[in-house]
C-alpha cells in the first residue's frame, strides 16, 4: 500500500526533473540564437550608419549642375552598401525562420511536457481515489501500532499532498510558458512580415540608384577628354606627392646615418683616450717598478709597452665596429618603442577623418568610366563632407609639411621608421617637429572645384608604400 504512493510520488517528480532538463536544452539554444541575433543585429546598425554617411555626402556632391567623378564614386559606394543591407535583411529572414522553428520546437515540447504531468496528476488522483475507497486515511493514520509509526504516516501524508499541490503548480508553469512561446511565436511572425517589407523598399532603392549611377556614367563618358586631362594631371600630383614624400624620408634616413656617424666617431674617440690612459698609467708603473732592476727587464716592459700600443688601435676599431644594441635600422630607443607600437596597431588604427568613405583603393585598378585605362593610388582617398577635419591616425612627431600642386596641404607624421601621410588639406594646424597624439587634428579637408571633400591618406614604412586599408580599424 505504502509503495503504490511512494511510486506515484516519485514518478511525478521524474516528469518534473523532465520538464527542467527539457528547458535547459532550450535556453541554451536560445542562448547561441542571441548571439547570433546581436551580431546581426550590430552589422545592421553599422551598415545603416555607413548608408546614411554617403547619403549626407552625396547630396552634397549631387548639388553641383554636372556629374562629377565624386558624384559616380560616392554612388558606387552608397549601391554597395546598399546591396550589404540588402543581404543583411536577408540573412536577418533566414535568422528568424531559426527563432521561429526553435521557438515551435519549444512550444511542442512544452505541450509534451504538460501532457505528461497531466497524465501522471491523473494517475496520482485515481491511486489516491482507490486508495481512499479501500482504506480511510484518518483510518490509516490512527491505525499505527505506535506513535512514531502514527507520526511517520502523518509526514508521508503530509508529503503525498505536497507532491499533489507541486504538480498542479508545475502544470500551471509549463502551460504559461507554452502561451509564452506561442505569442513569441506569433510577434516573431510580424516582425518577419515587416523585415520583409522594408527589404522590398530597399531592393527598389537599389534600383533607383542604379539607374542614377548608369545615367551619371554615361553622362561623364560624354567628356572622355576632359577625363582623360584630369586623369593625367591627377598622375602628375600623385607623382609629385610620392617623390617629395620619398624624398623626405631619404632625407631623414641619410640624416639618422650621419648621427650614427658622428655618434661612432665620438665613441672611437672616447676609446682612443681610454686606451691612452690606461696605457700610460701601465707605463708609469711599470718605470716605478722596475726603477731599480738591470737592463733585461727594462728591454721586457718596452715589448710589453709595444705590444699594449699596436693593440690600443685595434681595440678601438673592434669597439667602433661594435653595434650599438639600443638602435634597430638606426633609430634611437624611443623611434624604435614607437615603430614597435605602432607596427602592433594594424587593423586597430582610427580613421583619419570622423565620417566618409574609400572613394578610391590602394593600388591599381580600372578608371569608374574610361574604357582600357588603369590608375594607380599609392594610398587610399577617403571622401568626406566640406570641412571635416583632419586627425592623426597615431602618436607621432610631424615630419614634413609642405604645398604639392594638385594634391594641396600635406602632412607627414613619423612613427619610427612608420610614416602616416595626409594630402589634400585646405589647411595645416602643426608645425614640423611637433609631437602629436593619436586623433589630434592637423588640419581641414580641401574641396576641389566639384565640391568633392577628399582626402589623401598613405602609410609608409621605410620607403616601401604600404596598403592603408589593411591599418585602419573596420568600419
Amino acid at each position: 500500500m505504502r509503495m503504490k504512493y511512494r511510486v506515484v510520488w516519485a514518478t511525478g517528480w521524474k516528469v518534473v526533473i523532465l520538464a527542467i532538463s527539457l528547458g535547459w536544452l532550450a535556453v541554451g539554444s536560445a542562448m547561441a540564437q542571441q548571439r547570433s541575433r546581436q551580431q546581426l543585429e550590430k552589422e545592421k546598425k553599422q551598415n545603416v550608419e555607413k548608408v546614411s554617411q554617403i547619403r549626407a555626402i552625396l547630396r552634397k556632391t549631387s548639388s553641383q549642375k554636372q556629374a562629377t567623378l565624386g558624384q559616380l564614386k560616392a554612388l558606387n559606394q552608397e549601391i554597395a552598401a546598399q546591396s550589404k543591407q540588402i543581404n543583411l535583411l536577408t540573412e536577418d529572414v533566414k535568422l528568424m525562420n531559426s527563432e521561429i522553428q526553435e521557438l515551435r520546437r519549444s512550444s511542442n515540447r512544452l505541450q509534451k511536457d504538460l501532457e505528461k504531468l497531466k497524465k501522471e496528476y491523473g494517475d496520482m488522483i485515481y491511486t489516491a481515489d482507490k486508495r481512499r475507497q479501500q482504506v480511510n486515511p484518518l483510518g490509516f493514520l490512527f491505525s499505527a501500532e505506535s506513535f512514531n509509526q502514527l507520526v511517520a504516516r502523518y509526514k508521508y501524508l503530509q508529503q503525498y499532498s505536497e507532491a499533489r499541490k507541486g504538480q498542479v503548480r508545475q502544470m500551471e508553469k509549463v502551460r504559461q510558458e507554452m502561451l509564452a512561446k506561442q505569442q513569441d511565436v506569433e510577434r516573431k511572425k510580424k516582425q518577419q512580415q515587416g523585415t520583409l517589407a522594408v527589404q522590398v523598399n530597399e531592393s527598389k532603392r537599389l534600383e533607383g540608384l542604379k539607374e542614377e549611377k548608369n545615367r551619371v556614367a554615361e553622362e561623364l563618358s560624354e567628356k572622355e577628354q576632359d577625363l582623360r586631362t584630369e586623369l593625367a594631371e591627377s598622375r602628375k600630383a600623385v607623382n609629385r606627392l610620392e617623390s617629395a614624400i620619398t624624398e623626405m624620408i631619404r632625407r631623414e634616413i641619410r640624416e639618422r646615418q650621419e648621427r650614427e656617424r658622428l655618434a661612432r666617431l665620438a665613441r672611437q674617440k672616447a676609446e682612443r683616450e681610454r686606451i691612452a690612459r690606461e696605457k700610460a698609467a701601465a707605463a708609469a708603473a711599470a718605470k716605478a717598478e722596475n726603477a731599480d732592476t738591470d737592463e733585461p727587464s727594462a728591454g721586457k716592459s718596452e715589448t710589453a709597452e709595444a705590444k699594449s700600443t699596436e693593440a690600443a688601435p685595434e681595440a678601438a676599431e673592434r669597439i667602433a665596429r661594435k653595434p650599438d644594441e639600443r638602435r634597430n635600422n638606426l633609430l634611437n630607443d624611443e623611434e624604435a618603442a614607437l615603430a614597435s607600437s605602432f607596427a602592433a596597431s594594424r587593423n586597430r588604427l582610427p580613421w583619419p577623418v570622423t565620417r566618409g568613405f574609400i572613394s578610391d583603393h590602394y593600388g591599381v585598378k580600372p578608371h569608374p568610366v574610361l574604357k582600357g585605362v588603369m590608375q594607380d593610388n599609392p594610398g587610399i582617398d577617403i571622401q568626406t563632407s566640406p570641412g571635416e577635419v583632419v586627425r592623426a591616425v597615431y602618436d607621432g612627431v610631424v615630419q614634413y609639411t609642405t604645398y604639392v600642386t594638385g594634391m594641396y596641404n600635406i602632412v607627414a607624421i613619423q612613427h619610427g621608421d612608420y610614416y602616416t601621410v595626409y594630402a589634400k588639406l585646405k589647411s595645416v594646424s602643426v608645425q614640423v617637429g611637433q609631437r602629436v597624439k593619436a586623433r589630434e587634428v592637423i588640419g581641414v579637408v580641401a574641396t576641389d572645384k566639384d565640391g568633392v571633400a577628399e582626402v589623401q591618406f598613405q602609410v609608409w614604412k621605410s620607403t616601401s608604400r604600404l596598403n592603408p586599408e589593411s591599418w585602419l580599424i573596420d568600419r
